[in-house]
C-alpha cells in the first residue's frame, strides 16, 4: 500500500458545497433545517443540504402526481428527454465527478466514469424497445398485453455510487411513463441534488422531484399514499422496513440490498494470471461495491500462492484523497462504514486471522484503510460470513470443491458470484452451482444497462437494469379487441 502525498494541502472539501431540492421544477432549500455533509478524506464538512420536512415532502408527492398523465401519454417525448438529460450529465461532468469526490470518496477519474456511465443508462432506456405481446390474433378476436406506468415512484438510493445508481431508478422509471421523487443517502446528497437542478430544465415540471433528508425521510417516503412503487437500495435491515412500510398499501418494491459474493479458485488455476482481475473485482471504490467479491475460496495446494499474489498487488495500491493524481483507492466514504470494517477485522485477529497485509487504519485525518488480506479464517468469522463493504478480503481454504461450493452457498446472500479455473467446461458448470442472481465463469459479473442485475435470498426483491428492470416499472394491461 503506497499513501499518496499532499493529503490536506489542497482539499476539495475546503469548499462548501450547497445545493437546492427540486420541487415541482424549483429550487428549495426551505424545511427542517439543514444536514451536514463530510467529505471522507479530511473528516471536515464539505456541504450542507435541506432537510426535507413532511410538508415539503407532500408537496413533492403531489408534483408528481399531478405531472404523471401529460408525462405518461407521449413516449416519443419521453425518451428525448431522456437523450438531453443524458446530453446534460455529459456536459456536466467534470462538475459532478468533482462533488462525488468531495462526499463520497472516490478518485476523480473513477467518479468521472460514474458521471459518463449514469449517462450511458438514460441513453440505453431512451433506445430500448418495449414491444407489445400479441397474445391471440384471429378467429374475430385479436389479444395484446400492453406495459402501462405504474404511477409515482419513490426511488431511495444509496451512498456508494450516488450519481449511476440514482439514473439505474430514473432511467426506466421515466421511460415507461412515470414521475419521481428522488432522496439520496444523506451521506452522499450534493451530487445527486445538483444532478436535479441540472437535469430540471430538461422536464416538464413535477416529473423528477428531488429531496434530501435523513432516514426518517426515507420512512415516510415509504409510508407515503401517493407512490405506487418503492426502488430502494441499500441494506438488508432498511430493505425489511421499506418492504414493511410499502406492504400496507400494497406498494410494488425493488429492493437492492447487497451481497456477500463468493469467488472459488479451482485446483487447475493459476493464481498468477488470475490475482489482478481477482483483485480488483473485490477492492474497485474500496470495496464499496454491492457485487464485488467479499470471499475467496481457495484449495490447498494453490493457498499460499492465491494469498501472496493478493497480498502484493494490495500493499502496492496507491491510497490518498480522490483529488490528488495517481491515487487508485480513495477512503472509506463514510466514518460508520469505516467503524465497522475497524471492527470486522479486529474481530478477525481475535480469531488468530492471519493478517498478509494491510489490517490497520491509515494516521491522519479522514477514513483511510489499509487495502487488507487475512488468511487462515473459515466460515464463523464475522469478516466472512458478513458483507464488509470495505477494502478488506478474507481467503478462505477448502480441501474438497464440494465443501468449497456448500460454504459459498452458506449464506442469506446471493447477489454475485464466480468461478476461477482452466478448464472452461468446469469453471462453467461450478458457477451454476452457486446460489447468485448472477455468475461468472473466469470473469466477475460486471454491470451495464442491458445486463439484468437482481440477486436470490435477502439480496433483493425484483430486477434492475435491461428490459427487465424496465418492465419492473410497469403494469401489465391486457387489451382484447374485434379484428377482421
Amino acid at each position: 500500500m503506497v499513501l499518496s502525498g499532499g493529503r490536506g494541502s489542497e482539499r476539495q472539501g475546503e469548499r462548501m458545497y450547497r445545493y437546492s431540492m427540486t420541487v415541482n421544477g424549483t429550487q428549495r432549500r426551505d424545511g427542517e433545517g439543514t444536514l451536514p455533509v463530510r467529505d471522507p478524506a479530511t473528516g471536515q464538512v464539505c456541504g450542507e443540504v435541506p432537510q426535507c420536512s413532511p410538508p415539503v415532502l407532500d408537496e413533492a408527492m403531489e408534483a408528481a402526481r399531478l405531472a404523471g398523465p401529460s408525462w405518461s401519454k407521449d413516449e416519443a417525448a419521453r425518451r428525448d428527454c431522456l437523450r438531453r438529460l443524458a446530453d446534460a450529465l455529459h456536459a456536466n461532468r467534470d462538475e459532478l465527478a468533482a462533488i462525488v469526490t468531495a462526499e463520497q470518496g472516490k478518485p476523480l477519474p473513477d467518479a468521472r466514469t460514474e458521471v459518463d456511465r449514469a449517462a450511458q443508462w438514460l441513453g440505453y432506456y431512451a433506445d430500448v424497445e418495449m414491444t407489445p405481446q400479441v397474445l391471440r390474433d384471429g378467429s374475430g378476436e385479436r389479444v395484446v398485453a400492453e406495459r402501462r406506468p405504474l404511477g409515482v415512484v419513490a426511488a431511495i438510493t444509496p451512498w456508494n455510487s450516488p450519481v449511476m445508481l440514482a439514473c439505474w431508478k430514473l432511467g426506466p422509471a421515466l421511460r415507461a411513463g412515470n414521475t419521481v421523487v428522488l432522496k439520496p443517502s444523506p451521506f452522499t446528497p450534493l451530487s445527486t441534488l445538483r444532478m436535479g437542478e441540472l437535469l430540471a430544465p430538461a422536464l416538464p415540471a413535477g416529473v423528477l422531484n428531488v429531496i434530501s433528508g435523513g432516514d426518517r425521510l426515507g420512512a415516510l417516503m415509504s409510508e407515503h399514499p401517493i407512490p405506487r412503487k418503492v426502488s430502494f437500495t441499500g441494506s438488508v435491515a432498511t430493505g425489511k422496513k421499506v418492504a414493511l412500510a410499502a406492504a400496507a398499501d400494497l406498494k410494488r418494491v425493488t429492493l437492492e440490498l447487497g451481497g456477500n459474493d463468493p469467488a472459488i479458485i479451482l485446483d487447475d488455476a493459476d493464481p498468477a494470471k488470475i490475482a489482478d482481475a481477482l483483485f480488483w473485482s473485490a477492492f474497485r471504490n474500496c470495496g464499496q461495491v454491492c457485487s464485488a467479491v467479499k470471499r475467496i475460496y481457495a484449495p490447498g495446494r494453490l493457498y499460499e500462492s492465491v494469498v501472496a499474489g493478493l497480498s502484493e498487488r494490495a500493499r502496492s495500491v496507491r491510497v490518498g484523497p480522490g483529488t490528488q493524481p495517481g491515487v487508485q483507492l480513495g477512503p472509506i466514504s463514510n466514518r460508520p462504514q469505516f467503524d465497522r470494517v475497524s471492527e470486522l477485522v479486529a474481530d478477525a485477529r481475535d480469531r488468530r486471522a492471519r493478517v498478509a497485509a494491510g489490517g490497520e487504519p491509515i494516521a491522519g485525518t479522514g477514513n483511510f484503510y489499509q487495502p487488507t488480506i487475512l488468511a487462515g479464517l473459515s466460515s464463523g468469522a464475522r469478516v466472512v460470513d458478513e458483507e464488509q463493504f470495505g477494502p478488506v478480503l478474507p481467503v478462505v481454504a477448502y480441501d474438497s470443491l464440494d465443501d468449497a461450493v456448500e460454504q459459498a452457498n452458506a449464506t442469506h446472500f446471493g447477489l454475485s458470484a464466480s468461478v476461477w479455473g482452466g478448464e472452461p467446461g468446469r469453471v462453467a458448470e461450478v458457477a451454476r452451482a452457486l446460489e447468485a442472481g448472477r455468475v461468472g465463469a473466469n470473469v466477475h459479473p460486471g454491470i451495464g444497462p442491458d445486463l439484468p442485475f437482481g440477486g436470490w435470498k435477502r439480496s433483493g426483491i425484483g430486477v434492475e437494469n435491461g428490459l427487465p428492470g424496465l418492465l419492473e416499472f410497469t403494469q401489465m394491461q391486457v387489451v382484447f379487441q374485434e379484428s377482421a
